[in-house]
C-alpha cells in the first residue's frame, strides 16, 4: 500500500519551534518531489514548501521564508520540515504530498499523486 504519513505536530507557543516529518512506506521516495501544504480552517490549502526530488531545489512561500526550512533524507524515505519563529498565522493542519518527477508548478494541489492524512500544528498562548 502506498502511503505517506506526517508527524510532528502539537501545541507551541508563539516564538517556538517544530519539526514535521514526512515518511513514504510502499514506494521510494527519492523519485518523488515532496511539497508541504497548510489547511487553516475555513481557508484553502496553500502550499507551505517544496523540495525536489534529488533535493537540489527547494521553493517557501514567502509567509515562512527565513523561518521554514525543507530537507529530505532519500536513504531514510523521509522529508522534514524544521519550523522556527512559529506565529499564530502557522496554524493548520499540515500535509506533505509527493508529486512523481516534479516538474509541475508547486503550490497546485491537483500536481500531486498521493497525499498525507495531515497533522495538526497550533501556535498558540
Amino acid at each position: 500500500q502506498l502511503q505517506l504519513v506526517e508527524s510532528g505536530g502539537g501545541l507551541v507557543q508563539p516564538g517556538g519551534s517544530l519539526r514535521l516529518s514526512c515518511a513514504a512506506s510502499g514506494f521510494s521516495l527519492g523519485y518523488y518531489a515532496i511539497g508541504w501544504f497548510r489547511q487553516a480552517p475555513g481557508k484553502e490549502r496553500e502550499g507551505v514548501s517544496y523540495i525536489t526530488s534529488s533535493g537540489g531545489s527547494t521553493n517557501y512561500a514567502d509567509s515562512v521564508k527565513g523561518r521554514f526550512t525543507i530537507s529530505r533524507d532519500n536513504a531514510k524515505n523521509t522529508v522534514s520540515l524544521q519550523m522556527n519563529s512559529l506565529e499564530p498565522e502557522d496554524t493548520g493542519i499540515y500535509y506533505c504530498a509527493a508529486d512523481f518527477g516534479g516538474g509541475g508548478t508547486w503550490r497546485l494541489p491537483y500536481e500531486y499523486d498521493f497525499w498525507g492524512q495531515g497533522t495538526q500544528v497550533t501556535v498558540s498562548s
